[in-house]
């Protein structure tokens, strides 16, 4: 019996040494490597909405009658809202426990480009939980819930772009809530939840938004807004809101802002308000960029993250790989993250600087000290123009950084590693261009 219980002991030591493990050696669980989608069949009772005087126009607001639909299969214990071939348009939808929304090719959600047409709720937007203006489509404590299909949720975005930027000509210091838009996706406060298939496109602000969600799984999504010809501002293509769990695999991103962004807080006392929260055990993965301004974000609202991959991405057009906001009024730790096996391009291979816009202490005398440990990058093949822009600052402290097998051109080839306590090195190769 005892050489029975070792043997087993011992071939249970060796799958677990075999098992693909987070940056904090902890395993990784086999939830993320079960990847199938959802069967709407399998969802309960299917609402197509033309069933229910819902008419294809897209010039026509349907808001009450989409919800209404929404609202029944709620009422009879839950079902697939269909949204069929053609356009359809409408403000803020709410989704209910039990209730899911699939869209058949050739199905486009379309939000209105009226602001007065989206609810006023409770809600959550960078770093904090107040008033604002809902997403298109919400869905709060809605355990299992899922989004798919072929079709297309599009934002509408064009008219509040160019509405942001006219403000920001007149008052350079607006925020980005301040020209009053909404989101495309907000999910909150549930479990279990899934995305798959469908366009994301041209959100008025930022495109999925996902707050205090716990296993998540964004699958083989396509996510746009333009950089031209009108910028859409803010319209970061995913942001990761005090989150435990998230899958984003196979997924197309290409937005004016951060492709995937993780936030949970900001200001003085951020870590001491129980509606901010960290992110843990975050993986991107298989993914190909477009034009962003950084693959993989941390902050600029955002007090603690761990556990954090992003591999296997092709990145073409991003103004950075990845990207640590440090901002000075609020404390952060950015720890135990893993960036590998990358091709492409960005401007910057690696930014870590001091992030300042909208500064404010709000009374705190003392500046919050912000840390980043535990950082590897392995593995990359990329063009930039700067390899390592990151600057000293009494702000924050980096530490235990790790670059393995890069093979990187630049411009600027430069790397002051005294910024790091703790710099490894092995086999770097940074070739000037």
């Amino acid at each position: 019996m005892k050489i029975i219980a070792f043997l087993f002991t011992a071939l249970l030591s060796l799958q677990m040494s075999g098992q693909e493990k987070f940056p904090d050696g902890t395993p990784i669980p086999d939830w993320f490597r079960q990847n199938e989608i959802v069967k709407v069949e399998n969802l309960g009772k299917a609402y197509n909405i033309a069933d229910y005087g819902v008419v294809n126009d897209s010039t026509v607001l349907q808001t009450e009658k989409i919800q209404a639909v929404i609202d029944q299969a709620a009422q009879a214990g839950g079902g697939v809202i269909i949204i069929p071939k053609g356009t359809y348009l409408s403000g803020s939808l709410f989704f209910k426990p039990k209730t899911h929304l699939h869209l058949l090719e050739g199905a486009v959600l379309k939000g209105s480009d009226d602001i007065s047409n989206f609810a006023i709720v409770d809600t959550r937007i960078e770093g904090q939980s107040l008033k604002y203006f809902a997403a298109l489509v919400n869905a709060d404590k809605v355990d299992g819930f899922t989004i798919s299909g072929k079709g297309t949720i599009n934002g509408n975005g064009t008219r509040y772009w160019k509405s942001f930027w006219l403000r920001r000509k007149v008052n350079p210091q607006c925020t980005n809530m301040d020209e009053m838009r909404p989101r495309l996706v907000y999910i909150s406060n549930s479990n279990d939840i899934q995305l798959s298939g469908v366009r994301l496109i041209n959100s008025p602000f930022w495109t999925t938004h996902l707050y205090r969600c716990n296993n998540a799984k964004l699958l083989n999504l396509y996510i746009f807004a333009p950089s031209a010809p009108v910028k859409a501002p803010s319209s970061d293509a995913v942001d990761v809101d005090a989150c435990n769990n998230v899958l984003i695999k196979n997924c197309y991103m290409s937005v004016n802002d951060d492709a995937v962004a993780l936030k949970g807080g900001k200001g003085p006392w951020a870590d001491q308000d129980p509606n901010n929260g960290g992110n843990s055990n975050v993986i991107i993965e298989d993914c190909t960029y477009g034009f962003c301004h950084s693959g993989l974000t941390c902050g600029s609202e955002s007090i603690h993250n761990r556990n954090i991959i992003l591999r296997r991405c092709k990145i073409s057009n991003a103004t950075r790989l990845l990207w640590l906001k440090m901002r000075p009024d609020t404390p952060q730790h950015y720890e135990y993250i893993l960036v590998e096996d990358i091709t492409g391009d960005a401007k910057n291979f690696l930014l870590v600087k001091p992030w300042t816009q909208f500064f404010d202490l709000k009374g705190r005398k003392d500046m919050p000290l912000s840390y980043s440990n535990n950082v590897t990058m392995r593995n990359i093949t990329l063009d930039c123009d700067v390899f390592f822009n990151v600057s000293e600052s009494d702000q924050y402290k980096l530490k235990d950084f790790t670059f393995e097998n890069l093979n990187i051109k630049a411009k600027n080839t430069e790397c002051n590693k005294a910024i790091v306590d703790g710099f490894v090195w092995k086999n770097v190769k940074v070739e000037a261009k």
